[in-house]
């Protein structure tokens, strides 16, 4: 018996199975279209609220200040970077809440570090967030141009409306650029910071780093919130309905 040859039924269940994890992953982040939150709630919600932007900057910023005031030993800006990466996930841990933000940070932290110890340059301590943008823009942007934008699939799965929203041109072109602006994001991250990182600029690649960082993030993510919301107005609650 010869094997099923692919067709629209695996394309649908590969887009199924991605926009289910990417949906997922905006529920948890506090981006879900269903529900009725403010833009202000949204966004602080993605960012973690004071918690997750402490997780997110501090172990950046210690680094960047005692390896600018002490290069040397690399080990004592890395190791003090780590430290509060770890002491954030200990805390979490301890508090029995969703630790996943705190380990991602701590995971990140060890790995880069472990490359900038190796290597001995404490520019190197940046070369996995340069990748994640080259690959996050790189994955967004060609996944908008052949129309099945990540964005879309991540609104569909929420809304219950699958890839249909590919059949509605305001949708699919809304999504489109949504894409195209948050690849842009990446790509200028990577655009600015890598003539730093080859340069050996520790302290202005670390500096440029937080700036382009939650700044831009930010205000993104309320744009991006904006739009999908008027793409799915909420529908009136039934006792607001007109009778009859």
């Amino acid at each position: 018996m010869s094997a099923p040859e692919p067709g629209p039924e695996r394309d649908k269940s590969t887009s199924e199975i991605l926009g289910q994890a990417l949906g997922g992953a905006a529920r948890r982040a506090g981006l879900d279209p269903a529900e009725s939150s403010s833009t202000h709630k949204v966004v602080w919600s993605a960012m973690g609220g004071w918690r997750g932007i402490l997780e997110s900057v501090l172990p950046s910023i210690a680094f960047v200040v005692i390896f600018t005031i002490r290069p040397e030993p690399l080990i004592l800006s890395l190791g003090i970077s780590v430290g509060l990466a770890a002491v954030f996930t200990i805390i979490r841990l301890a508090q029995k809440s969703p630790p996943s933000a705190a380990l991602g940070g701590l995971v990140a932290a060890g790995a880069a570090a472990a490359l900038a110890l190796w290597t001995g340059r404490g520019a190197d301590n940046f070369v996995p967030g340069l990748i994640t943008n080259a690959v996050y823009g790189s994955v967004i942007l060609v996944s908008a141009l052949i129309g099945w934008s990540l964005i879309g699939l991540a609104v569909g799965f929420l809304m219950g409306e699958g890839t249909t929203w590919r059949n509605d041109r305001r949708k699919r072109r809304a999504y489109f650029w949504l894409g195209i602006a948050w690849a842009a994001l990446f790509f200028a991250r990577l655009a600015v910071q890598l003539p730093l990182y080859l340069a050996g600029d520790v302290t202005a690649l670390g500096t440029l780093k937080l700036i382009m960082g939650l700044p831009l993030f930010a205000p993104l993510i309320a744009v991006t919130w904006l739009v999908v919301r008027a793409l799915h107005p909420r529908e009136p609650a039934s006792e607001d309905a007109p009778e009859a």
